[in-house]
């Protein structure tokens, strides 16, 4: 009898929570809040209810709402108002530039970086090689800028190098924050009803199977918190990807008119020309102690052929003589 009156005590908690659930979640997060009072009863190991599309109904439809909250003062055009700041934008930049002076460039962008309040989250230099002939330098770099200066630090770029291409992404995530929110709170809800629960269960099995389920619950809160925390880094700070070359001309990037474009053409045949022919003689000079060395070795391979026909030559006429003298 008396476990009878608990497990009744069990289902008419369990009840409770559907019914709160179902006001976090409106009419339409029914199906959620039965699901998820059914599991707190049966404890049930495998519980998957948030990948299924009857659980995500209802926080959509609260997403929905409050996107259409942010939009109630647009004007007949349909553009959205002071309200739209509060949405949740990501944007990545793509930027390539070049510059004559790559130490001075690289310098300027990383103090730009630190007084704007961002981060460089990853840097890949390559030095050049001398020994082609060709020193010129590269460089990645992954920046992580406060959103509100990402216009800023990208005009103070182009002031101080040459931009070849540039592309920028924004994706909304707002929809995707407010349904994962609306889900952390019904869970955070049903975490604080299955703790009473714990204090009034009697027996060992009644425990354990509310723990269980609480375990399942925290872990699902600490990954969308893990979530949320990844979107706001995300909103918060852009991110840039710039790459950097060092040249010896910057190209033009300006619309030409034919004559201009014939006039560069030329000046660029010419020097690449002039180019070629100091890069062949540094090379030449650079393997200089290579050349030498193969010029040893065929000296000495000469030689030896040489001594070696002697040395026959020599022995044949040995012979012959030989020869005659028989005779």
């Amino acid at each position: 009898m008396k476990k009878k009156n608990r497990q009744v005590t069990i289902m008419a908690f369990a009840i409770s929570c559907a019914i709160l659930l179902a006001g976090c979640g409106k009419a339409s997060n029914g199906s959620y809040a039965a699901g998820a009072a059914a599991d707190t009863a049966a404890a049930a190991p495998a519980y998957n209810s948030y990948a299924t599309d009857d659980i995500y109904a209802g926080t959509v439809e609260i997403a929905e709402e409050k996107m259409a909250d942010m939009e109630e003062d647009a004007g007949e055009s349909g553009e959205v108002q002071v309200k739209d700041t509060s949405r949740k934008l990501i944007k990545n930049v793509d930027l390539s530039v070049e510059t004559e002076e790559f130490d001075v460039l690289m310098q300027t962008i990383t103090d730009r970086v630190d007084k704007l309040g961002g981060y460089v989250e990853s840097s890949n230099t390559y030095n050049g090689s001398y020994y082609y002939g060709n020193n010129n330098r590269n460089a990645n770099l992954t920046l992580r800028i406060p959103a509100e200066s990402l216009d800023e630090f990208l005009s103070a770029v182009a002031e101080i190098s040459n931009v070849i291409s540039r592309s920028e992404n924004v994706t909304d995530v707002t929809l995707q924050y407010v349904d994962m929110k609306s889900h952390k709170e019904a869970l955070e809800t049903e975490q604080k009803r299955l703790l009473e629960l714990l204090d009034q269960a009697e027996s060992v099995e009644d425990i354990i199977t509310i723990e269980s389920r609480l375990s399942e619950v925290r872990y699902q809160i600490e990954s969308m918190e893990s979530q949320l925390r990844t979107m706001d880094n995300q909103v918060s700070y852009s991110t840039v990807y710039l790459y950097i070359e060092e040249v010896t001309r910057l190209t033009p990037v300006k619309e030409q008119s034919a004559w201009e474009k014939i006039k560069t053409g030329f000046g660029e045949s010419l020097y690449n020309i002039g180019n070629g022919i100091k890069n062949f003689f540094i090379g030449l000079i650079i393997r200089l102690p290579y050349l030498a060395a193969w010029a040893v070795v065929i000296v000495i391979v000469l030689i030896i052929i040489k001594l070696f026909r002697k040395h026959l030559r020599k022995k044949t006429t040995v012979k012959n003589e030989r020869q005659k003298e028989e005779k």
